[in-house]
C-alpha cells in the first residue's frame, strides 16, 4: 500500500498561507481539547493528539514547512522507499541490503517517517558486510535497528509504558515475523535519548550476538509549554493593568496548577522563575518552570475605554521615551 499523504493544513484547520502565529494558535487550541490528560475518551484523544502534534511538528518548523510545501502535487515522487503494509512504516535496511523493518506504535505516520523522519532502519555501517563474516568464519554482531518514538511531556515527567510492534523481513522467502514489545519509558527522558532493547536488532553471524533495537525519544509539542533541557517555559499573558498593578495568577504545571504572584510594575518579557517545577534530571533533581510575561494591548476599545485611556495618559508621569 502506498504512503498516504497527510494534509497538515487541514489537520490544524488553517489555510496554506497561515502565519506562524496562526499555526501556533490553531495547534494550541486543538491540543488543549484533545490532550489525553484532559479528554474524556483518552484512547481516541491520544490518537488525535498524535496527528495534531505531527502536523505542528512540520508546519511549526520553517524548514520542514518549506520542504512540505515544495512537495506539492509531486509529493509521491520521493515516497518510493516508504511503502507500508497493514499500517506499519517501512524503512530501508542499514546497508541497503534489501532488508526492511516496519514499526507501529511509535507515534508517527508513515508519511512523516518517509519525508521528515531523518533516519533509516538502523546504523552500524562500520560493521563488515554479512557475506564477508560468513566467508571467513568470523563471528559478527548483528546490526542495530533504530526508530523514533513520540513521548509526551507527561510521559517524560511520570514515566510510562508503550506497546511498540516491529515486523521483521523473513529469511530466504519465509514469512515475516512480528514482535511486540512493552517499552518502558523512564521518567526524565529527554529529547534525543535512546531507549535500548538489548538483543532485539538483527541476528548475528558466525555465532555473533544479535544487534540491539534503539528507540530515539522525540518530545511531543505541548499546548502550554516549550522545553529546553529540563526547564519548561510558559507564556503568561497579562492585561496592561495587571502588569502595572500586580496580580495573582494560576499557572499550569505537570504536577498540578500552581499560584504565582506577579509583582506590580512587571515588564513584558520578564522571566518569572518557579524552582523545581520542570522535568526530572538524571540526578533526580528537577528543572525549573519559567513564566514569560507577555503584556497584551486591546486591538480595539469602546468610546468609554478610550476616554479612560486618554485620562490616564493625561495624568500619568510615565514617560517611555524622551519627548524633549
Amino acid at each position: 500500500m502506498a504512503v498516504k499523504f497527510q494534509d497538515y493544513y487541514q489537520t490544524l484547520g488553517v489555510p496554506r498561507a497561515a502565519s506562524p502565529d496562526d499555526i501556533k494558535k490553531a495547534f494550541r487550541k486543538l491540543a488543549r481539547v484533545h490532550h489525553p490528560d484532559v479528554a474524556k475518551d483518552k484512547a481516541s484523544a491520544e490518537e488525535k493528539f498524535k496527528v495534531i502534534n505531527e502536523a505542528y511538528e512540520v508546519l511549526g518548523d520553517p524548514e520542514k514547512r518549506k520542504r512540505y510545501d515544495q512537495l506539492g502535487a509531486n509529493w509521491q515522487d520521493g515516497a518510493g522507499g516508504g511503502a507500508t503494509q497493514g499500517g506499519f512504516r517501512r524503512r530501508a535496511g542499514p546497508q541497503d541490503t534489501g532488508a526492511s523493518f516496519e514499526f507501529d506504535g511509535t507515534g508517527f505516520s508513515d508519511f512523516f517517517e518517509t519525508f521528515f523522519g531523518g533516519r533509516g532502519g538502523g546504523f552500524g555501517s562500520e560493521q563488515q558486510p554479512p557475506g564477508r563474516a560468513r566467508g571467513h568464519g568470523f563471528a559478527q554482531k548483528g546490526q542495530d535497528v533504530e526508530a523514533d518514538i513520540l513521548v509526551t511531556l507527561e510521559e517524560a515527567f511520570r514515566g510510562s509504558s508503550r506497546k511498540v510492534t516491529l515486523r521483521r523481513p523473513g529469511d530466504n522467502g519465509s514469512a515475516d515475523r512480528t514482535d511486540t514489545y512493552q517499552v518502558r519509558i523512564p521518567a526524565g527522558v529527554h529529547e534525543g535519548q535512546r531507549i535500548r532493547l538489548t538483543g532485539q536488532g538483527e541476528p548475528g553471524f558466525g555465532g555473533g550476538a544479535a544487534g540491539d533495537l534503539f528507540l530515539r525519544v522525540r518530545l511531543a509539542q505541548h499546548p502550554e509549554f516549550s522545553v529546553k533541557d529540563a526547564d519548561l517555559f510558559y507564556d503568561l499573558e497579562l492585561a496592561p493593568w495587571e502588569a502595572v498593578l500586580g496580580v495573582q495568577v494560576k499557572i499550569p504545571a505537570l504536577d498540578g496548577a500552581t499560584t504565582l504572584r506577579v509583582q506590580p510594575g512587571t515588564e513584558s518579557g520578564s522571566k518569572l522563575r518557579m524552582r523545581g517545577l520542570g522535568l526530572p534530571r538524571e540526578d533526580k533533581s528537577r528543572g525549573d518552570l519559567y513564566a514569560i510575561v507577555r503584556v497584551l494591548t486591546p486591538e480595539s476599545v469602546t468610546a468609554q475605554e478610550k476616554e479612560l485611556w486618554e485620562k490616564l495618559a493625561a495624568v500619568s508621569k510615565f514617560k517611555p521615551r524622551d519627548e524633549s
